[in-house]
Formats: structure tokens, sequence, C-alpha cells
């Protein structure tokens, strides 16, 4: 199995492991509040080293500012097991802890996010400092561009060439991807098909080839 990211076509509301919405690419938008300047960058992390990355770049562009607070999820949107967050010198919990309960609801996964300060010279308070950095990054994910990951079963797949016409209109109903197609005594094709279709694609290829089919897990 591997992972993918497939631009455009993701569907909302879908949250198992082997299919959900990711960042199509990094977004940023910026929030002024009370004269401070809060820049939120987010983007794609499908790790915790990839994570650390984008916040390092973040930090690297934007030197001279107050903060970079940030927070991860990596994995299916609304997952726990791999988060991160950081106040970075903000009071405790006014900043990673919001942005972080963003992320987690946002129906997004592997994705980080960086909320840059620039003090304008007025304090906002703590309340006014979670309600900032969760809206900053509310601001950013609100036009920020998505994509869908994938994760794929790779099959050969051997049928007669009788059932050649069944077959090639049935794969794209299942969302398969053809890899290669050998034709000799019988039709060879390489598939790969989303995690989550693999069973019915089985089901349904038996059923077109009266159970002739032959449906095997593809070797390298």
């Amino acid at each position: 199995m591997a992972g993918d990211t497939v631009a455009g076509g993701y569907r909302w509301g879908v949250s198992d492991a082997t299919r959900y919405p990711v960042p199509a690419a990094t977004h940023r938008a910026e929030l002024v509040i009370e004269r401070s300047r809060f820049i939120a960058t987010v983007g794609g992390a499908a790790t915790a080293d990839e994570a650390s990355a984008f916040v390092g770049a973040v930090e690297r562009e934007m030197p001279d500012a107050t903060h970079h607070c940030w927070a991860y999820v990596v994995g299916p949107p609304g997952s726990t097991s791999r988060i991160g967050m950081s106040d970075a010198g903000e009071p405790h919990g006014t900043a990673g802890r919001p942005m972080l309960t963003t992320l987690l609801h946002s129906g997004v996964g592997d994705i980080v996010a960086v909320v840059t300060r620039h003090y304008g010279g007025i304090k906002l308070g703590t309340g006014g400092l979670a309600r900032a950095y969760a809206g900053a990054v509310n601001h950013a994910l609100e036009a920020m561009p998505r994509a869908e990951r994938i994760t794929w079963t790779a099959l050969t797949l051997r049928v007669d060439y009788a059932a050649v016409g069944a077959v090639q209109q049935l794969l794209p109903m299942h969302e398969v991807v053809v890899d290669d197609e050998a034709y000799a005594e019988v039709v060879t094709y390489r598939l790969r098909v989303p995690d989550s279709r693999a069973g019915a694609l089985r089901a349904a290829l038996l059923d077109a080839t009266s159970g002739r089919a032959v449906i095997e897990p593809a070797t390298d």
C-alpha cells in the first residue's frame, strides 16, 4: 500500500485512515487585532519531521517576529495520535492549544499551522490571545486549497479476452488506476484501487466474469 495525494475531487466528511482531505498547497492569511499582526501559514505535513521543517522555514522567513506559535495534526482529521503544539513564549495555553483545537475540528488531516505575531503594543489578555490565534488559523483555512490523500491497494488482474469489455466498463466505477496492461493468452492488468473500494472491486470483478477473474496482490 502507498499514500498518494490527488489534487481536487476530495469528498467532505471522509475521515477514515485511507482517504481524507489534506492541504493541497501552503496558504497564508493575516489578521490585524489591536495593532498586532497575526500571520497564519498553513500547509501539509505527513510526519512530525515535516511539520518541524515547516515551522523552521516560516521562522527563517520572518526572523523579526515577536512569536512563531504552531500546531500540527499528522494523520486523519481529528486524530490525536500524532499531534504537537507550542505557545512559543506566549502565556501558557493561549496559542498552541487553541490552534491545535482549530486544526482538529477543521476536517483536514496531515496539516501544520504557524501563526507569526508582530506585537502592536496593546496587550490582548489570555482570552483575547486565544481568540486571535484560533481566529488566524480559521481565517487561513477558509481559503486554503485542499486535496485528497488516498492509500492505494495494488492488484494484478487476469481475465479472458471475452471479459475485457465488462472489466473496462467496471474499473472507472471503482476509481481504479490502470498502471499497465499486457495481452497474451489472457489479459493481465496491473491496477491501483483506493483501499476503501478494494473489497467492492474484487466482488464486482468476480461477478462480472462469473468467478473466472484471477485477482492477486501485485508484486514488484
